[in-house]
């Protein structure tokens, strides 16, 4: 039964299901109202219109079919979808890549068209900090909305199907809307109406289109499925390679153990490399992250070991007040002015950071909108903290008890939020789309820094201040070199554990400890040596008293060695992750084209599909 739309031909109208299936495979109900009443939004407006289809089938559950056997890369589901959507050269809400295998003359290559698939567990939605994606019971469409994003593109991180497109000219993201209107009209979505193989369908998810005997959950060079549950099925019935390779320069490579798997593996392709130092690629658009995850958590453990250190009795008591009148307040505002760097660092990052406050939109869902709140709520009582403290005078007016109960509270709450904060930025990166920091080492890594550049600062601060008013160093250095030893055996058990990990997780994983390995091999070993001789240094600060200027002189170097030791190493955080992606082809996709594209000036014509590096 075909729906009321005289003016289409019967191969680009919505059919309706020739089978009744009430639940998917992945045992949900087809029937939206059900399966979603937590997850789903308003009703579904066009154009700001509310709209109504007399479509029978409007509330359940719709998808893609996909017949790998049929598609013959013509890319013709690209340009409709393009020309639909209006879309400049560079944005592709679908795509199609290949991987291909074999030897000559018996080459085979399977071409893969891939959109968003309107996910029943939409991690966009529940990662995006500003409410801009939507899931509605009309279809199970999965909409996002432009202009409430403001481009942190974090909803590109959690995607494992490269569906968010991030519009660098414009600082937003786009994906596929699956063509809503069309289907109120009952036609079917732009990309499936113009498949010239008959390789794209579109209908109720679990009704398999006429002509077609498979609808599998996934193909060669599909992420898992279980990140998501997209609203996709495959068929690919035709015999393949035992081992795939991607054309998008990408070092990926799909395997299986023996022919007849139906699972293909995935592993690092033999690009023959040598080990590398890999400075110039330690550089990317993730820069901005750098430098806010490193200061954050720099002034966080700078806070936290001094606050705390001020309450024992002892050598902390040459950190207060009451000893040293002036350095307390110097790094008091020191670290709100890290902070404040840090925070407005962040926003850098965005396409529109005009619009940053809507990162608290998404309290409910978000990591990154809490992480954002826990931040902000440190960074104020920081700054109450401080203001406090330099300026008595600001509460002296209140009642004795009162004034001094006030900084007290304020402190420990940023105590208490400081290290919140750091618990959310590191949730953040618990992606499963992005295999190389889904893991604990994450909380390794971010605590671990906040207590190694937060206790190098406090220790050369104050021992500098000491120095000054005549007394030893030693025993303040020996005493500080305590929380700082405890973060760097707690950063080298963190790097041993995650390359265990990477070894053993496989996939992507693998991948990305080959490039962590050979692309900035010399670089990673290079950490470990400098690992070791911070670990060595402080170890020995804290079992001897070293006193003198020769000690502040060492301790200086240490701090340096320190912080390049981090950067460098958070630098390899954002730039050796691979996450799952959808295979992308020679040019369009290909990120070593584009980079080739922008160093020679090819990314000023648009046609080409590269933009400059503007962000």
């Amino acid at each position: 039964m075909t729906l009321k739309n005289p003016q289409a031909p019967e191969y680009m109208t919505l059919q309706r299901p020739r089978a009744d299936v009430a639940t998917s495979q992945y045992g949900k109900a087809v029937d939206l109202a059900e399966s979603y009443p937590g997850l789903i939004g308003k009703p579904l407006q066009i154009n700001g219109k509310p709209v109504h289809s007399d479509n029978p089938d409007r509330y359940k559950q719709h998808g893609f079919h996909f017949n790998a056997d049929n598609c013959i890369a013509c890319h013709a589901c690209e340009s409709a979808c393009s020309e639909k959507n209006h879309l400049a050269p560079h944005l592709a809400f679908r795509k199609v890549g290949f991987i291909e295998g074999g030897t000559y003359p018996d080459v085979l290559r399977l071409n893969i068209s891939m959109a968003c698939n309107h996910c029943n567990d939409p991690v966009c939605l529940k990662g995006c900090p500003t409410l801009a994606y939507t899931k509605y019971v009309e279809y199970g469409a999965v909409l996002q909305d432009p202009d409430i994003c403001f481009g942190c593109g974090y909803c590109t991180w959690v995607c494992p199907y490269n569906a968010p497109q991030l519009d660098l000219t414009h600082g937003h993201v786009e994906k596929c809307n699956m063509c809503v209107d069309r289907l109120e009209l009952g036609l079917k979505p732009a990309c499936v109406s113009a498949c010239l193989s008959n390789a794209l369908d579109f209908g109720v998810i679990e009704d398999i289109p006429k002509g077609q005997k498979q609808a599998k959950l996934t193909i060669p060079g599909f992420p898992d499925p279980a990140i998501t549950e997209p609203n996709i099925r495959f068929q690919q019935t035709k015999t393949l390679p035992n081992e795939l390779t991607r054309c998008d320069n990408e070092p990926i490579r799909y395997y299986r153990d023996k022919p007849g798997d139906e699972r293909y593996r995935i592993g690092p392709a033999d690009t023959g490399g040598t080990k590398g130092w890999g400075l110039p690629k330690l550089r990317s658009r993730e820069d901005p992250l750098v430098a806010f995850t490193l200061l954050s958590q720099g002034v966080v453990g700078a806070f936290l070991i001094w606050f705390l250190g001020t309450k024992s009795k002892g050598v902390g008591e040459a950190m207060t007040l009451a000893n040293h009148p002036y350095s307390p307040l110097v790094l008091l505002f020191g670290l709100l002015a890290l902070q404040t760097a840090g925070l407005v660092l962040s926003t850098l990052h965005l396409g529109k950071p005009q619009f940053c406050y809507r990162a608290l939109n998404n309290l409910r869902h978000s990591w990154v909108s809490r992480e954002i709140l826990t931040t902000m709520a440190f960074y104020h009582l920081l700054l109450g903290y401080t203001l406090v403290t330099a300026f008595p005078t600001l509460i002296s007016w209140l009642p004795r008890g009162l004034s001094t109960a006030i900084p007290e509270l304020i402190g420990w709450g940023a105590i208490i939020f400081g290290p919140l904060g750091l618990y959310c930025m590191s949730q953040c990166y618990r992606i499963k789309a992005r295999p190389f920091w889904d893991h604990p080492h994450v909380y390794g890594a971010f605590f671990s820094s906040a207590l190694i550049l937060g206790g190098m600062t406090v220790s050369l601060l104050f021992g500098i201040a000491e120095f000054a008013a005549g007394n030893p160093t030693g025993p303040l250095l020996r005493w500080l070199a305590l929380p700082i030893l405890m973060g760097l055996l707690l950063q080298g058990g963190s790097l041993v554990a995650h390359l265990r990990y990477l070894t053993r997780r496989g996939d992507e994983a693998s991948v990305s400890r080959q490039l962590m390995c050979v692309t900035f091999g010399k670089t990673y070993t290079a950490r470990y040596v400098s690992l070791g001789v911070l670990t060595s240094a402080v170890f020995a600060f804290s079992v001897m008293t070293l006193n003198g200027g020769w000690a502040l002189v060492v301790w200086g170097t240490m701090t340096l060695l320190a912080l390049v030791h981090e950067v460098v190493g958070r630098a390899i955080f954002y730039v050796a992750v691979v996450p799952t992606s959808h295979p992308g082809s020679f040019f369009f996709g290909n990120n070593v084209f584009a980079t080739h594209a922008r160093k020679g000036g090819l990314a000023g014509m648009p046609q080409v599909g590269v933009v400059p590096d503007l962000h």
